[in-house]
């Protein structure tokens, strides 16, 4: 996403490429979704995960809290509700408010229901990367080559595809990034507290702010989240609070279904799994978090730095060490790949930025080729995002770091 005269990697050709990308996913995925009935070609159910949530949606509508955790009633609801959904299992790990956001969802047929989780989805990614694009000054020239790569990021694509809650995350943490830029470490923790419906991108964060002493962040964090559970709590009693507990204790032992697809997983902890058994895994997943949680503290801790990249480093720290990512979560990495590509632009052509752009376009790109570690096991985006958050400790290490105009407006 660099705008920059690196001569190999011009406006015009991302734009050239970016556009082939989205004709790529987007054509062929609206030709799968183009048949009668709620059956792709594929035979898979549109919206896939979305299912899902409706369910939930219908069990709070009929507050059946002791269900939200127990998969044979939810599938039974979801043939009942949706006939060509039979048969089709999920495991139960979200939060119990969370069946909550989806009453007004469930109280309409399946297809309406999703073709407004859609648009809702669209329209939360599409603010959170404008807001963010029109806050990069270098980029504010190119807002053609900021909605193709938007809309060509294939995290992006896969949150459709899937029918995921990913944008409510990138939105957590796009209001976070404006409420510290203003000095509003309350607010932005209380942001922050939001993600506890998906906990494990929450980690890097919380052990970031916990080493900076940002006591501010961290007390609305749990302010907010203990206001989400609470909701939880006094809809259905402690009951399913509990057994949400319950399913995140023992969830190693669910991961094969947690994770149907290990090729569209991207963090340190699949990497590892992909490569080697789980004995030698394990232990090298914790070693190489500890190593990105390093990296990031590093880089959070010197606050005379612009916020966009100390902010860049958190947000690849929280994909990589999280212990459960799919490709959708990925696009928390939009800010990043904005505010990155912002400050790129600004900076002097030497061998050091011709190797941050190579990073940067590498992450944003390979996922779209995941599927190739089915054969490789080798998730090369995780790669391309140690390099990058290697390549951001090493320049909030120099003096020039800081240019001269800052690249971040409120």
């Amino acid at each position: 996403m660099h705008t920059g005269p690196v001569s190999w990697l011009t406006s015009r050709r991302l734009r050239a490429q970016g556009i082939a990308l989205a004709i790529c996913l987007w054509g062929v995925y609206f030709w799968i979704l183009a048949t009668p009935g709620l059956r792709d070609r594929n035979g898979n159910l549109k919206g896939t995960d979305f299912l899902h949530f409706y369910t939930l949606g219908k069990l709070a509508i009929e507050n059946r809290g002791a269900d939200l955790y127990n998969m044979s009633a939810q599938a039974a609801v979801a043939a009942q509700q949706v006939p060509q959904a039979a048969g089709l299992r999920y495991l139960p790990l979200y939060p119990p408010q969370v069946s909550l956001l989806f009453i007004p969802f469930a109280h309409l047929p399946y297809a309406w229901a999703l073709a407004l989780w859609w648009s809702c989805t669209t329209a939360i990614y599409g603010v959170c990367c404008y807001f963010i694009w029109r806050a990069c000054c270098n980029l504010r020239p190119h807002p053609g080559l900021t909605v193709v790569l938007a809309a060509a990021f294939p995290a992006f694509f896969n949150l459709i595809a899937w029918g995921q809650t990913s944008a409510l995350a990138l939105a957590c943490f796009t209001a976070m990034f404006f409420l510290l830029q203003d000095k509003r470490d309350f607010l932005a923790g209380l942001a922050f507290g939001c993600l506890i419906f998906k906990p494990q991108l929450a980690l890097a964060g919380a052990i970031i702010f916990l080493s900076g002493a940002a006591g501010k962040v961290l007390l609305g964090a749990l302010i907010s989240s203990a206001i989400q559970l609470g909701a939880g709590v006094l809809y259905y009693g402690m009951g399913p609070v509990r057994a949400w507990i319950h399913m995140l204790l023992r969830v190693r032992e669910v991961f094969p279904l947690l994770e149907p697809r290990p090729y569209q997983t991207h963090s340190l902890r699949s990497f590892w799994d992909l490569l080697l058994p789980t004995q030698i895994a394990l232990p090298l997943y914790v070693l190489s978090a500890l190593l990105v949680l390093a990296l990031a503290i590093a880089c959070w801790r010197r606050a005379s730095q612009p916020l966009s990249l100390r902010y860049s480093a958190l947000l690849i720290a929280s994909v990589l060490i999280a212990p459960h990512l799919t490709v959708y979560d990925l696009v928390i990495l939009a800010p990043a790949f904005l505010l990155l590509a912002d400050w790129l632009a600004g900076q002097c052509e030497n061998v050091h930025k011709a190797r941050f752009v190579a990073l940067l376009y590498l992450a944003y790109v390979l996922p779209f080729l995941a599927p190739v570690t089915r054969w490789t096991h080798v998730q090369l985006s995780v790669l391309a995002m140690l390099g990058i958050l290697y390549c951001l400790w090493e320049a909030v290490r120099q003096p020039d770091a800081v240019i001269t105009q800052d690249h971040v407006n409120a």
